[in-house]
């Protein structure tokens, strides 16, 4: 008999050990309090992503920008996925998972001095994670038979690419760059590759819920990520020494990030996927990761909204990322779309529509580069975020007010024909 099988001394779950989801004794699909509290870490490493880039905007800061936002977020995904397809909640991964988020901090801490000395102290905490990492699955193994294989393979990897990762702290930064970057990869090829990878066992079963809910916690600390820059901006400036168009700005940039999650959430927020095909989850997951990157790239774009007066030119490099940010965002979003049970939204929401805003958006992009002031710019990008909500709410308004014209009219015809 397995151990999962065996009926535990105690149900509490303080002290019940890692088990798979399938024989765990609780079944529920809520976010526990200890995953919550990780993903609020989180809050800090993305407002201190997001100031590094807002202070470095040149390519070289793009990039190292991007190479610390993926690193982030595979180490949030990996710990949010074994927290699917394993129930841990006794006090020794609470312990774990204590210092798992320590190292979080370790690595928010060393983001705005990562170009002068802080991407040592950035890998040496990367490095930490990935082996914590690695120690929730050698606790799964030894109490999961029906798992052990799977489990055994993700501690020995993850081990293995913490370690490389952690002794890069320690090497030249072309080195421990090129490291890091391997390691990343690397990490993606423990889930993915044909052969090898661990999603070719039979119990790579993640919960899909509890990752749907993830995805969108997550994805609202990068939206409001641009609600911390505009509010922080203006406190800089004195509330009370404010013009009325430097208001009107700031209250946009907030209705524009509120519309911005409003699309996601009645699209494909805690939507299912359409089936558990390897290549849709990949192509669901890594769509989640793109969607938070252009999330945050708009809420740094839109602390421009505090610094510009209606006839000054918005600032092109901001206008860069909040453009390309938000065409990437409905880009990924039909992506997210594609590979997600239908809706009713997904019938009025169609790419035509998401065209028809990133055409606006490039017209935002063309005004902003000619100087033109940021009243036509801000008008042109609103137009273009708005339509997304606006053109999909009017015609299912349209549709619907017809479905139920004719319901009436039918009702109309059996009355008659009963009288």
């Amino acid at each position: 008999m397995s151990i999962e099988n065996k009926s535990p001394k105690h149900h509490h779950p303080m002290w019940e050990k890692p088990k798979h989801h399938e024989f765990a004794h609780e079944k529920t699909h809520q976010v526990h309090w200890i995953e919550l509290f990780y993903d609020l870490v989180h809050v800090v490493a993305i407002f201190l992503l997001g100031s590094f880039l807002t202070d470095n905007l040149n390519l070289l800061g793009f990039g190292i920008f991007t190479l610390l936002f993926i690193a982030i977020w595979v180490s949030w995904g990996d710990y949010v996925f074994y927290n699917s397809l394993y129930v841990s909640r006794d006090y020794k991964h609470r312990l774990i998972s204590a210092f798992h988020i320590t190292t979080v901090m370790l690595m928010a801490a060393s983001i705005p001095s990562i170009t002068s000395g802080g991407f040592s102290f950035f890998l040496g905490a990367y490095g930490v994670n990935r082996i914590i990492t690695s120690l929730l699955y050698f606790r799964a193994r030894k109490f999961n038979t029906f798992s052990k294989t799977l489990a055994s393979e993700m501690f020995s990897r993850f081990f293995i690419i913490g370690t490389l990762i952690l002794i890069s702290a320690f090497l030249p930064s072309p080195m421990s760059f090129l490291i890091v970057t391997l390691g990343i990869i690397a990490i993606q090829l423990v889930y993915i590759l044909p052969k090898y990878g661990v999603m070719r066992f039979e119990n790579f079963t993640p919960r899909m819920h509890p990752l749907s809910e993830r995805f969108a916690l997550l994805l609202l600390i990068s939206l409001g990520e641009g609600f911390f820059k505009m509010v922080l901006e203006l406190v800089n400036k004195g509330i009370y020494n404010i013009s009325l168009d430097i208001f009107i700005n700031y209250i946009l940039g907030g209705v524009l990030l509120f519309l911005i999650a409003w699309m996601y959430f009645d699209f494909v927020g805690n939507m299912p996927v359409k089936n558990h095909e390897k290549k849709t989850i990949m192509k669901w997951w890594y769509s989640h990761m793109a969607l938070m990157f252009f999330a945050i790239l708009i809420g740094i774009a839109l602390k421009g909204e505090v610094k510009v007066y209606f006839t000054d030119p918005y600032p092109l490099g901001l206008a860069l990322l909040g453009c390309f940010g938000f065409i990437g965002f409905l880009l990924t979003l039909e992506v997210i779309q594609e590979n997600v049970l239908k809706n009713v939204s997904r019938k009025f929401a169609t790419f035509k529509v998401k065209l028809f805003g990133i055409f606006f958006v490039i017209l935002t992009l063309i005004t902003v580069y000619y100087s033109m002031p940021s009243i036509l710019s801000n008008i042109l990008f609103t137009i273009g975020v708005g339509s997304q909500l606006l053109i999909p709410i009017s015609k299912a308004y349209l549709h619907f007010k017809k479905d139920i014209e004719k319901m009436h009219e039918e009702q109309k015809l059996i009355e008659l024909k009963e009288e």
